[in-house]
């Protein structure tokens, strides 16, 4: 039947995705979405309109299914300290896997932002705000829980620990050996140690 597609959007926004996480937006050509996709251009910019588009509804995706659930152990309800940890040894593990040369590609956009226009920045933005919001509910958790010291700054906590996860994702992207990511992530996580109550840390 004239004009049923035969491809599906979900299937081409992943295929898209995997791209821009490789070759970044600027280091992707339309040819090579063409190709990727494996639809002819029109259909392309008819079923997302401009490259722009593409890669945002690219980003829209990533957030919703991929990123979700990498970061799930921290946006859990009841996620503390523990939660941290674990999110940070998902990244550790991630280093010699499938993420090893690709990273992550909101983070991957976050480092090429400068090159990208201002509604691209706008979804760097709110990833930062999600990671900061997620580390700062695990910390207080925790702080409620009795992991975390009373005296404890969180937001500096959160902070802290958000461009943290940025950076290891950078090293995983740059191929930075297993061994180095890993041991970053376990030193970015003694760091809650050293904030544990005052009583447990002396002991």
């Amino acid at each position: 039947m004239a004009g049923v597609k035969k491809y599906n959007r979900e299937d081409l926004l992943d295929r898209a995705i995997e791209l821009f996480r490789i070759q970044g937006f600027n280091g992707t050509s339309t040819a090579e979405l063409v190709s990727e996709l494996g639809v002819n251009r029109k259909s392309m910019y008819s079923e997302f309109g401009s490259k722009h588009d593409l890669f945002h509804s690219a980003l829209e995706r990533y957030n919703e299914i991929h990123l979700s659930r990498v970061i799930a152990p921290i946006e859990k309800h009841d996620a503390d300290t523990n939660s941290i940890r674990v999110a940070f040894g998902g990244y550790a593990s991630a280093s010699s896997g499938w993420a090893r040369g690709k990273g992550c590609l909101m983070c991957n956009t976050s480092v090429e932002r400068g090159a990208l226009s201002d509604e691209s920045g706008m979804y760097v933005d709110a990833y930062y705000e999600r990671l900061n919001k997620a580390f700062r509910q695990a910390l207080f958790n925790g702080q409620r829980s009795g992991q975390i010291d009373a005296t404890s700054d969180l937001d500096e906590l959160a902070y802290f620990f958000t461009t943290a996860l940025v950076g290891v994702a950078a090293t995983i992207r740059g191929e930075a050996t297993p061994e180095q990511v890993q041991a970053g992530c376990k030193i970015v996580t003694s760091v809650l140690d050293t904030h544990r109550p005052k009583q447990l840390y002396s002991t």
